[in-house]
């Protein structure tokens, strides 16, 4: 090993290996991209030669964050329709601000924002799904964080793609593009779900995806009025639905699945299909609670999203976690389900696997992408540890986290943003919240409903 560029010590270091137990006092040598040591050190002398020492001070040393699914750009609409159902919230708010207001300019700053709140709180790689995706590209590239970036795709008019039969020639040259945006991102589909995609849709999406070996998202059995329709519609399950259609694979990743039916589980697992869990965005909309313990129990990889701030209202994948461990053991009505270990790894190694980055990022081993974060311990709602799992799903906040590097670059050292300049962000979202709520006090008249009706899926 030649001289690292950075060594980081002195910590409590959690390298999510499976079965890997903490090492305390612990390091990690980064050179260049990469993690080239890690190790026990009680003293400084002990440690790899390196350019450049950061003392971790007692803290947390473990991966960076995993956020398996968001819609980046709707931080402009946070908490513009609360306490709505999801019908009304996408038909009445969402829809007519996204189609009338929102732009390619509008995404770009829109992802920055995003990114500001993300590398503050531990996130180091992020999955998102969104309209004028190039410009989240653009902004993820800006800030430093590993992304897989998705082109969205509907049946009806959207933001960048107001003709509907263009949406798969679109999502074709995003995905051609995506090398030019370098190592970090990856270029994915996104159909929003079923009732906005007609099955020509879905399977032209998934083709592209294959044949470019990359994600296939798509929102699933998110409400049980979703379920019912598409029930009505085909005679068939959510899960099987997607199967007769030949889109469920290892590359392909559901959201939600909050209304997965007992085969739908089983279906899952036999295709290899990932699922990403939105547990704050699923009860905030009333949506209801996936069944998690019972697809990890099939083998089903999982990991955890935030979903957008429109409906979280939050990108905190620390609020995601503490949630998450909570929220299965009162529904199951057992204290043991989800232990913190579980929901920790389903933010970071879970997570990489569930975007098929299980080779880059997810745990700190010598070989992998130096993507960590340290998490300040020495704080009064911190003090004492006894359990460093249970500190972070339980106790800890997105608050806590002090520094955040990405392949082997920081982003935050002391809490400060070294890639984003959050003062010149925070002035233009001042000034584009005033238009916007200009724009809302008389919106375009809309009916998506329309577009989605015509493209209800074929009975099968």
């Amino acid at each position: 090993m030649g001289m690292a560029d950075w060594v980081i010590w002195n910590g409590v270091l959690l390298t999510l290996k499976r079965d890997a137990p903490p090492i305390c006092p612990g390091f990690v040598a980064v050179e260049g991209t990469r993690i080239t040591a890690v190790g026990q050190a009680g003293s400084q002398a002990e440690l790899p030669p390196a350019r450049d020492y950061l003392d971790a001070a007692g803290g947390l040393i473990l991966p960076g964050l995993v956020n398996t699914h968001c819609h980046l750009p709707m931080v402009w609409f946070r908490g513009l329709a609360d306490d709505l159902p999801l019908n009304r919230w996408l038909h009445e708010k969402i829809f007519p601000a996204e189609s009338g207001w929102l732009d390619e300019e509008k995404v770009y700053w829109g992802t920055l924002l995003a990114a500001a709140e993300l590398i503050r709180g531990g996130v180091t790689t992020v999955a998102d799904g969104y309209f004028f995706e190039d410009a989240v590209r653009r902004a993820l590239k800006d800030s430093g964080l590993r992304g897989v970036t998705a082109q969205g795709v509907v049946d009806l008019p959207a933001p960048g793609v107001p003709e509907p039969r263009d949406n798969l020639k679109l999502a074709g040259r995003f995905l051609e593009s995506g090398p030019d945006y370098g190592p970090l991102l990856t270029s994915a589909i996104f159909c929003h779900s079923p009732y906005t995609c007609g099955p020509e849709t879905l399977k032209g999406a998934k083709k592209l995806c294959r044949e470019a070996g990359v994600p296939f998202f798509l929102h699933l059995a998110e409400t049980a009025q979703e379920v019912q329709e598409l029930r009505q519609q085909t005679q068939m399950s959510s899960a099987a639905y997607l199967d007769r259609l030949g889109l469920l694979d290892e590359l392909t990743v559901v959201v939600h699945g909050v209304w997965l039916e007992p085969e739908d589980l089983d279906l899952l697992a036999r295709r290899w299909v990932k699922v990403s869990h939105c547990p704050e965005s699923n009860l905030k909309l009333a949506a209801g609670v996936a069944p998690v313990p019972e697809l990890l129990a099939q083998g089903v990889v999982v990991g955890l999203g935030t979903d957008g701030a429109a409906s979280n209202n939050n990108l905190d994948l620390f609020g995601e976690m503490s949630l998450a461990a909570r929220l299965h053991k009162v529904t199951k009505k057992d204290p043991t389900v989800l232990p913190a270990k579980t929901v920790l790894e389903l933010a970071t190694r879970e997570g990489a696997r569930v975007l098929g980055l299980e080779g880059q990022t997810g745990v700190l081993a010598v070989g992998k992408a130096a993507d960590l974060i340290v998490v300040d311990i020495n704080q009064a709602h911190l003090t004492p540890m006894f359990d460093p799992y249970s500190h972070l799903v339980y106790a800890a906040r997105s608050s806590d986290v002090r520094h955040v590097m990405v392949a082997g670059r920081w982003l935050m050292r002391d809490r400060t943003l070294l890639t984003l300049d959050w003062r010149a962000m925070a002035a233009r979202a001042r000034l584009w919240s005033e238009e916007l709520s200009t724009f809302l006090r008389n919106p375009p008249s809309l009916d998506p409903g329309r577009a989605i009706r015509e493209n209800e899926p074929e009975p099968v």
